[in-house]
């Protein structure tokens, strides 16, 4: 069982360095890939377990492209869902921990970079997900995830997220 713990602006330098990196990285390899840091970590001040999640957004006909080049840079995120317009990569070789989620623009799994815009304007709904974050301090980090899950399927149904 692994267990979840989080803190706030201790990645914040880190984070940000690994991101801009790995994005220029990334905008060299996929020109046409549109490149967003995302999660916790993106957003000032907030609670994060200290790892950076990056979004890359493509077009269906880029879509085997970018796996390629992304497999051949991370390793797959064998505990992620896989399918013909969602790829997801992990790798903890890097100053903190890297996720890739690699979307095709417009499809279901194209949101992280909605629920960061959405939180980064939306001071309540960042409380309440601190809220859920601290909460879950400790614990089974299979548990948070499920309830992240559960936070985020009620975040696609405010106003903010609708009108995205």
């Amino acid at each position: 069982m692994e267990i979840v713990s989080f803190a706030r602006n201790k990645y914040h330098d880190q984070a940000t360095e690994l991101f801009l990196q790995e994005s220029k990285k990334l905008k060299e390899l996929l020109a046409h890939a549109d490149i967003h840091h995302v999660g916790s970590s993106a957003i000032p001040g907030t609670l994060t377990k200290g790892d950076v999640d990056i979004q890359v957004r493509v077009k269906q006909e880029d879509f085997d492209e970018a796996v390629r080049v992304l497999e051949s840079l991370y390793p797959v995120d064998e505990k992620g869902e896989q399918t013909a317009s969602f790829r997801s990569f992990y790798t903890k070789e890097t100053i903190l921990p890297l996720g890739i989620q690699l979307t095709v623009c417009h499809t279901k799994h194209d949101v992280f970079h909605k629920f960061r815009d959405v939180l980064l304007i939306n001071e309540g709904y960042r409380d309440q997900y601190d809220e859920l974050k601290a909460s879950y301090e400790g614990k089974d980090l299979e548990s948070y995830r499920e309830a992240q899950r559960h936070f985020f399927d009620q975040l696609k149904k405010t106003p903010e997220y609708r009108s995205m």
